[in-house]
């Protein structure tokens, strides 16, 4: 009995122990739940909250620019339209449209973040005169407008180092059918929701079953985010856990809105080559070729539909299947009146209309990036800066790329067919006035990221040093001017350890005397060599470090006939200088930066130097125009009859480099051709460099040099044969520019000595002395 009444007693001490028990248990789970949440929430929190993604860096063309009375035709316009990817329509009434009218083009403009500040949607009307835009008219305003921009074009993006690429959107960017049609396909019930929805978990349980196989899931898209920016691919009940906790933290923390934007940024939608393609902005780019906010329904669903499996239902491969996907997607709008039936008809009856891609493919242009690169080395050092996304607006002027790379590939493969050795090239165009850089091809092979000869190829320069050694001589207008008769006889220079040095002609003749003019319109090496004698190496070596040159220049005689070694790019610079009328203006590529939030991060100062007086500078140019009509490089006046342009050639010895430095009224041009191996090309500066810049020419459209005279230039007469300054209307005379004020009085009767610039110069001197001024 008493052993009956102890066994009772017993019984609730063990069920309150068991359940005692329990609740510890439970405490404790739910203590290591709040931890393990907190611990969730704030790996998510640092990293929801701040940038989620490595973005590549956004490469922009310069923006075109379009002003009242500019010459520009209206095809160059038309091509930058079709550029960026406009869309001709018979009337514009949306972003991203032109139509073409008589003399006229109507310009639907997109909205864009510039450098200097946002631009809205802006109607406008193009109206030419010839070649010439006479009117810019706001249609909706009727405003006439002195200037316009159309948007920069987007190159290409610098790819980060997880081989993701993407473009950040906003909800602000995206169709508001984009995010409805998201919601009806991936999830209904998104906006009520606390992120997960069990009963879409049962639903797609029982579909499988009944199925068997897998047809429907049931996780959220805030399931999907957490999946696609937290967890790995593996399929186990913990990572399941984990995904449903994530994902109702991010729900508690963040609102419908930023998650939806961060689904639009994340979701995997294609691969570009080995770039996986992330976020609806970029995919609207990459498959029809413009922004986000002017995609129509039948693209809308077509990307909405590409979600489920984007390899599966890739449009370029997967025609039928895409299109039968794409339709599911607009059926399930229309059940949802979000289509009328008369949309939905027109929408399935589309084609894919896919774009080619091309125009976000990644390593383009390699050796016009590899400048942009080493520059944004230099001013975002910090590499994580460079992969969060910021825009960067370069000087790339595409059509003067692709037509640069054309020039460049078609000549040489003409020039490589005579020739045993493997020929290479080099071409660098800037724009004179401003220094920005418009093209650079770094050798035959344009898309091939190797070595760059634009910019590394440090080759001797020849005769393209000549302009210096006139320059400086011009610089004393009251000494010499384009008239100044310069002696053309067989020269011997001894230096100091007794050897010497015997420079000739090209074409191994002496002419006596022979007119400053001409003697660096033919390039003629005796007169130019005698000329730098006069008027002191160190002061040619002066006036090309004023030019932009910042290698170290080797001060000896052999330094007026190209004794220097520059890449293309550092020659461009030097020829920048003397097409700008003696105004320094950096060479660079990159203009601006900007951020993920269109907030201006860096901009390129507008520095510039008047390094060479304007009339020196001018008179130099006239010189190099006469090069391109009666000297070395004639056959250009012989080809552009009507469009005046300046330029010099340039010969190394035995034939080994072949330059030529050409320009028109904007641009300058600046062409290397030559072997790897430093071996003769048998090609002068007029057979092989010249060649690549007509071709060049021949593909645009350029525009005819002017330049105003500056103050106190006016045209002089001139003795052909003294150089005496005469009245006008004397025979075998010759009328250049000049410097007036350092002119002597003309001669009345037509005759009379010639002047000497100075007795000094006419003493038999060691090249020694002459470099030095010794007496």
């Amino acid at each position: 009995m008493t052993a009956k009444k102890t066994k009772q007693a017993n019984t609730p001490t063990r069920k309150s122990w068991l359940w005692n028990l329990f609740w510890k248990l439970s405490l404790l789970f739910l203590v290591l739940l709040a931890a393990y949440v907190i611990y969730l929430d704030a790996q998510i929190k640092q990293h929801f909250s701040g940038n989620k993604w490595q973005v590549p860096a956004q490469i922009y063309a310069r923006p075109l620019q379009l002003v009242q009375d500019q010459e520009i035709t209206r095809k160059e316009v038309l091509d930058e339209l079709k550029l960026l990817g406009y869309r001709q329509v018979s009337a514009i009434s949306g972003s991203g449209e032109y139509s073409v009218g008589k003399g006229v083009i109507n310009v639907y403009r997109r909205a864009f973040h510039f450098p200097d500040g946002f631009q809205p949607l802006r109607q406008i009307r193009l109206r030419w005169q010839g070649s010439r835009i006479v009117s810019i008219t706001d249609l909706q305003t009727e405003e006439t407008l002195s200037q316009i921009r159309l948007e920069s074009w987007l190159v290409t993006r610098l790819a980060s180092s997880s081989r993701e690429d993407r473009m950040l959107i906003t909800l602000d960017d995206v169709p508001p059918l984009l995010v409805t049609a998201l919601t009806l396909v991936e999830d209904r019930d998104f906006y009520q929701h606390h992120g997960v929805a069990p009963l879409s978990i049962l639903r797609a349980l029982l579909a499988n079953i009944a199925a068997g196989r897998t047809v429907q899931g049931g996780s959220t898209l805030t399931q999907q985010l957490v999946k696609n920016l937290y967890l790995t691919r593996e399929r186990s009940l913990e990572r399941k856990v984990k995904e449903a906790l994530m994902a109702i933290i991010i729900d508690a923390r963040y609102g419908k809105d930023e998650i939806i934007q961060a689904y639009l940024n994340e979701v995997f939608l294609g691969q570009s080559g080995d770039l996986a393609v992330h976020g609806f902005g970029l995919a609207s780019y990459f498959y029809f070729d413009r922004p986000i906010n002017e995609l129509d329904e039948t693209e809308i669903a077509l990307l909405v539909g590409m979600i489920k499996g984007p390899s599966y239902y890739n449009p370029r491969k997967y025609t039928d299947r895409t299109i039968e996907r794409r339709n599911l997607v607009l059926r399930v709008l229309l059940e949802a009146n979000e289509l009328t039936p008369e949309q939905y008809e027109m929408a399935v009856s589309r084609p894919l209309g896919i774009a080619t891609g091309d125009s976000l493919a990644t390593g383009k242009h390699p050796a016009f990036m590899a400048q942009v690169r080493k520059e944004l080395q230099t001013i975002l050092a910090d590499p994580n800066i460079r992969e969060s996304g910021v825009k960067v607006f370069t000087t790339l002027d595409i059509y003067a790329q692709r037509r640069a790379e054309q020039a460049l590939t078609t000549t040489l493969t003409r020039l490589q067919q005579q020739r045993s050795t493997e020929l290479e090239a080099a071409m660098v165009i800037s724009d004179i006035s401003s220094g920005e850089v418009r093209a650079l091809v770094g050798g035959k092979q344009v898309g091939f990221a190797g070595f760059n000869r634009a910019l590394d190829a440090v080759r001797p320069i020849g005769s393209l040093v000549k302009p210096a050694v006139y320059l400086t001589a011009l610089s004393q207008p009251a000494s010499y001017n384009l008239a100044t008769p310069l002696e053309d006889k067989p020269l011997a220079l001894d230096d100091e350890q007794g050897d010497t040095w015997r420079p000739q002609n090209f074409d191994k003749t002496y002419r006596g005397t022979v007119p400053l003019i001409d003697a660096l319109s033919l390039s003629l090496n005796v007169p130019t060599v005698n000329l730098g004698l006069e008027v002191g190496i160190d002061n040619v070596a002066a006036t090309l470090r004023d030019l932009g040159v910042k290698r170290t220049i080797p001060h000896v005689p052999a330094l007026t006939l190209g004794a220097l070694a520059l890449t293309p790019f550092e020659t461009n610079q030097m020829y920048q200088t003397i097409a700008n009328n003696g105004a320094y203006r950096p060479l660079h590529t990159v203009d601006a930066i900007v951020s993920v939030n269109n907030r201006l991060m860096w901009q390129q100062e507008e520095y510039g130097e008047q390094r060479v007086s304007e009339e020196s500078a001018y008179l130099l140019n006239y010189a190099l125009y006469k090069v391109a009509t009666e000297g070395t490089a004639k056959a250009i006046g012989a080809k552009f009859k009507t469009i005046n342009m300046a330029g010099k050639t340039g010969t190394t010895d035995d034939y080994r480099d072949s330059w030529f430095a050409g320009f028109d009224r904007n641009n300058l041009a600046t062409v290397w051709v030559g072997n790897d191996d430093n071996g003769s090309t048998g090609l002068t500066g007029s057979t092989g460099a010249l060649p690549v810049f007509m071709a060049y020419q021949a593909l645009q459209e350029p525009k005819s040099l002017s330049r105003r005279f500056p103050a106190g230039l006016g045209i002089a007469h001139f003795d052909a044969t003294s150089g005496v300054a005469v009245r006008p209307g004397c025979p075998d005379s010759v009328s250049v520019p000049a410097v007036l004020d350092a002119l002597p009085v003309a001669q009345q009767d037509c005759t009379g000595p010639r002047t000497n610039r100075s007795e000094q110069t006419k003493k038999k001197k060691t090249w020694w002395d002459r470099l030095f001024g010794g007496e």
